[in-house]
């Protein structure tokens, strides 16, 4: 059991907040950690590894990590760590980057055949692409079999399809090696996949709690789906007004009437529903 209750003043988005969590985790949970820029989400992690101070307690199973007199050093908590930049050493091959961290060569070997690295193995970190870093970095994070690990939006910088391939790797080592994981991700598809918890983050402070299907899940009555976008263009066409709407890797066109075009501006979200084929738009609260 991860047991967490910290507090850290903070400069956040919206200027000064407190972080404020006091949470439970089970041994096990793949955690989603959810919510806008600036709400504290990185610097939990941050806090969580040891590389930030914060006042209160953390411990794991019978380990202190954290009280009013100590603060373990991060490399004595035994966790992994994955960072959105890789932080790969570029003067070392693939193996190499992994065994810095564990003289393991067989362990190393089951983490690079697992994703499909083997054959890179004594190729520099220059050499590789986006997703080949990625996994290497989840790789080396696994390298000391860590009860917790940590991750910062590792996927954010790859293109869809490999996002999805990536999300893979990262559930069947999450259950190979039986961590407890958690990400923070601004993606629900990707939280839907990976994550059987969901914590959402505003202001420092968890606002919802649950799974995925219950923090993204906003249909209504007889709503047949209902999804979030960005209001890019209103365009006039004759008497109607179509508005442009970015949704996901997608644009999509939705027709609206006088009233609806005037309350909405370019540039906010919004909530795209539809009921059997009509779609309609409201504004975002």
């Amino acid at each position: 059991m991860l047991k967490i209750d910290i507090n850290k003043a903070l400069l956040g988005s919206s200027g000064e907040m407190n972080l404020s969590i006091d949470l439970e985790i089970k041994e096990h949970s793949f955690i989603a950690l959810s919510g806008p820029s600036g709400s504290g989400k990185t610097t939990l992690l941050r806090i969580l590894a040891g590389l930030e101070e914060a006042s209160g307690n953390i411990s794991l199973d019978k380990a202190l990590w954290l009280d009013n007199k100590k603060s373990l050093a991060p490399q004595k908590r035994g966790i992994g760590f994955v960072f959105q930049d890789y932080a790969l050493f570029d003067n070392m091959s693939v193996e190499q980057n992994l065994l810095y961290v564990n003289k393991d060569k067989e362990l190393a070997s089951h983490l690079l055949s697992l994703t499909h690295l083997e054959e890179l193995k004594d190729r520099y970190p220059r050499t590789l692409s986006g997703g080949q870093k990625q996994r290497v970095s989840l790789c080396r994070a696994l390298m000391n079999r860590p009860k917790l690990l940590l991750m910062d939006e590792p996927l954010s910088a790859l293109d869809p399809s490999m996002r999805t391939k990536l999300q893979g790797d990262i559930l069947r080592l999450h259950k190979e090696f039986g961590t407890t994981s958690i990400m923070v991700s601004h993606d629900p598809s990707e939280i839907y996949r990976l994550a059987n918890r969901v914590l959402v983050l505003e202001q420092g402070k968890i606002v919802k709690d649950g799974t995925a299907k219950e923090i993204f899940l906003h249909t209504q009555g007889s709503q047949k789906f209902s999804l979030q976008g960005e209001l890019l263009d209103i365009i006039k066409a004759d008497i109607i007004y179509i508005a442009i709407v970015s949704i996901g890797q997608q644009i999509v066109e939705i027709v609206l009437d006088g009233s609806e075009a005037q309350s909405l501006k370019i540039g906010q979200t919004v909530q795209v529903n539809t009921k059997a084929f009509a779609p309609s738009l409201s504004q975002q609260v």
